[in-house]
């Protein structure tokens, strides 16, 4: 819009001058369309400026283009001359907003304090939704979390006032939640500090988890760097109904992608099956499209985000997308790079699992697999809610099923935990009844956090190693995750799936199928789940939990005590010296999948994510050593005794000797967890060669200064031993697409050589050569 046209236009210019905020020029078609990005921002929702440079794209490629593509493209720094090829180009975008989530937050912000900058360029949240233990019941485990976590608190807080951050206070829920309630609109570009920021594409947005150091730049006002993605397209046709839910599209896709299939795409999805879907379940369909490895996924605009829009308090955002029917709808003709066809009509309810979210089980099959399997088929603990699943519709559909077994005077035979996605979705399914009948059927309200399913639950009904089975709506089950016992066979499905199996609290029961007997020996069928999408009374805010940063937040004090255990200010990574990395030591050859979790685990490490060196002491501790096929137990090459890898990798520092870390397919899958980048930087690494990455790691080692380098021969991971020394030679010249040669020594005298290659463009080649991207940051000031 052109803000000297509007009346108000002095005011606007001094709110935006104000917050050091970027505002956009837009024709004056969009004079009387100034319609905030949120209620809590005076920043303009951006259509105009959007459609603007779609424009110039499009006269550019002059092809159709795919939806994700047209918001990409409009969020592009330089759409006039901007490289774009899918697959190749590194996009410089600038993204709407960014979100942050506590245990991410506090090291994104000691990051951006680093900096030096005095106020966040863009929109930015932290929302306090991970360092709340499951133990006791929503209030009592709230009450326990502040008292733990006071300190961190304090420093995000007064942090986010300072620097000009919206701050989500604990209790207000799920970051992802939140977002979709309050931030996520058709058309946005937002990135945030956790892997499941992906849940906003289910109001046709691109929302994409990324490194805290990836939003320091953007808060810093430097554009964000993307590997331009695939597409790959989803074609849905058919209609839901009966049992089959949202989270069964994505389970069928993770059984169709597997884990690593989406990685370098966004998944878009089209066609006539996707009006039958509620915006909230495209929002869980978005939401485990993490676990495939996507850049994120995306829907497009339609009936039912608009109708989740007005609920929530944003029908003017809703009628601004109807004038801009262009930006939200993939061209006819246009080309995906893969197409995967699922019929709604046929798909079956799927229970994925034990171990990873892409072992996926037909709901006529899981029976026959669990017992083929040796599964174990007592369900000890159903799990409903998290950032996945716990709109109000998912809660309607999970109590339908309780109110059957109710009538028939039985309970859930399982554990059954509750967790409300966010403070409006509590309020309002106490309001509305639903947690009441939830509690009669057994059920435990716990508290609006993410709780088990990222770890952060004591859980006492088994012993440690005691081999059980659980069922989740959660969206990852790697070994460990939830509860820390490797023993544990986790499951993931919809909410009114778990709902099933918990009344049965049996692995092998079928509820399409089977029968449950009654409290009077009769027996019953369980009716297919129902529940409204959005509730008739609309939505009940519940408690205000919401700190909006002050206009000059100049004067506020953020202090962090050097004694601190929770708390460390960073010092600077060293600078690479010129020279090739020669004669590095191994720390550890891994064995199979190392995901985040296995590099830098959560539960109760969580507490130390703003502490570099004590979080360290978690780095690679859930990682399977080659050598002994044992986790944090690796041999010290210099006293050949074993000790765990923190102790060996510190040992390695104190003594100035480099390391490097070899691994498998995929490496650092799941979270964006940049702590799994900076733990083996801070202890002395200084490069990570693997078979393959996943997206968000790849960057992050990038961020930190380490190189991460893959085998051009997959075959040539079978060389490396344990006892040998590994040289990156011709680092002066290292360049894009250049591959790196290595030389490999090994204990009997012999060598090899080999050619690893690397992702690395100019711009992140500098940030190696600078020490880490922060550091690059500091010289270009």
């Amino acid at each position: 819009m052109h803000l000297l046209y509007s009346p108000n236009a002095k005011q606007l210019l001094a709110q935006l001058s104000l917050r050091g905020i970027r505002y956009f020029n837009s024709s004056s078609t969009c004079l009387a369309k100034n319609v905030a990005m949120s209620k809590f921002d005076p920043e303009p929702v951006p259509y105009e400026k959007l459609n603007q440079n779609l424009k110039i794209v499009r006269d550019r490629l002059q092809r159709p283009l795919t939806l994700s593509e047209k918001v990409l493209y409009s969020h592009l720094d330089n759409p006039k001359e901007q490289d774009i090829e899918r697959g190749n180009s590194y996009l410089r975008l600038r993204p709407d907003r960014v979100a942050m989530q506590d245990a991410t937050a506090q090291m994104a912000m000691l990051q951006f304090i680093s900096s030096g900058l005095p106020k966040v360029a863009v929109p930015s949240t932290i929302h306090c939704d991970h360092l709340i233990e499951a133990q006791l019941g929503g209030d009592k485990d709230l009450s326990r979390a502040k008292d733990i976590n006071k300190e961190v608190y304090t420093f995000l807080s007064t942090a986010s006032a300072k620097y000009g951050v919206g701050f989500w206070k604990p209790g207000s829920g799920i970051i992802h939640q939140i977002i979709l309630e309050n931030y996520a609109f058709p058309g946005i570009l937002l990135i945030g500090t956790d892997s499941h920021t992906v849940n906003g594409g289910g109001l046709g947005g691109l929302c994409i988890g990324v490194g805290g150091a990836d939003a320091v730049d953007v808060m810093a006002d430097i554009p964000w760097e993307l590997k331009c993605p695939n597409v790959i397209g989803v074609h849905l046709t058919g209609r839901l109904n009966g049992w089959t839910s949202s989270k069964d599209v994505i389970l069928k896709v993770a059984d169709i992608l597997t884990v690593k299939g989406g990685t370098g795409a966004i998944v878009e999805y089209f066609g006539p099956g996707v009006d039958s879907i509620s915006c909230t379940g495209m929002g869980t369909i978005c939401n485990m499209g993490a676990e495939i490895g996507a850049t994120t996924s995306i829907f497009p605009y339609n009936s039912r985000m608009r109708d989740y829009l007005s609920a929530t308090g944003r029908q003017n955002i809703a009628s601004l997308a109807n004038e801009y029917p262009e930006l939200f709808n993939a061209d006819n003709n246009c080309k995906y790079d893969r197409v995967i066809e699922i019929n709604l009509d046929e798909l079956e309810p799927h229970v994925n699992g034990p171990f990873t979210p892409d072992l996926a089980h037909p709901i006529s099959k899981l029976a026959d697999n669990a017992k083929e399997n040796g599964y174990p088929l007592d369900v000890k603990v159903g799990l409903i809610g998290s950032c996945t699943n716990s709109s109000y519709e998912d809660m309607n559909r999970s109590v339908s099923l309780a109110k059957q077994a109710l009538k028939h005077g039985i309970k859930s035979k399982s554990i059954f935990t509750v967790t409300p996605g966010s403070e409006q979705i509590r309020a309002t399914i106490e309001r509305d009844g639903q947690a009441a009948v939830l509690r009669e059927f057994g059920g435990i309200v716990l508290a609006n956090a993410c709780g088990p399913c990222i770890g952060q639950w004591d859980r006492k009904d088994v012993k440690k190693g005691e081999k059980n089975t659980i069922v989740s709506s959660y969206n990852r089950n790697f070994t460990g995750r939830n509860d820390a016992n490797p023993a544990t066979h986790a499951f993931v499905t919809s909410p009114e799936m778990v709902t099933a199996l918990s009344i049965a609290g049996r692995l092998d029961f079928n509820p399409l199928t089977d029968e449950l007997v009654g409290a009077d020996g009769k027996t019953f069928k369980l009716e297919p789940p129902t529940g409204e999408e959005l509730p008739s009374k609309g939505f009940d805010p519940g408690q205000d939990t919401f700190q909006a940063p002050p206009k000059d937040g100049s004067s506020v004090s953020v202090d962090v005590d050097p004694k601190s255990q929770r708390l460390q200010l960073l010092q600077p990574f060293d600078k690479w010296d010129g020279k090739d990395l020669e004669d590095m030591t191994i720390l550890i050859k891994v064995k199979g999948k190392c995901t985040t979790d296995h590099i830098s685990m959560a539960g109760p490490w969580l507490k130390y994510r703003g502490h570099l060196d004590n979080i360290s002491n978690n780095m690679f501790i859930g990682a399977i050593n080659s050598e002994n096929g044992e986790a944090n137990k690796i041999r010290n090459q210099l006293t050949s005794e074993f000790g765990t890898v923190p102790d060996v990798a510190r040992d390695y520092k104190a003594k100035g000797i480099k390391w490097v870390a070899i691994g498998d397919e995929n490496y650092g899958e799941g979270s964006s967890r940049e702590h799994a980048a900076l733990e083996p930087r801070h202890l002395g690494g200084r490069a990570i060669i693997v078979k393959s990455f996943a997206r968000i790691h790849e960057t992050n080692l990038k961020k930190q200064g380490l190189l991460p380098l893959t085998f051009a021969n997959p075959a040539d991971y079978d060389k490396i031993q344990p006892t040998d020394k590994i040289s990156l030679v011709g680092l002066s010249g290292i360049a894009p697409g250049k591959p790196i040669n290595a030389l490999i020594k090994h204990k009997d005298g012999s060598s090899d050589s080999i050619t690893l290659n690397h992702t690395l463009n100019e711009l992140q080649i500098g940030w190696f050569k600078a020490g880490s991207a922060l550091n690059r940051m500091a010289e270009l000031k």
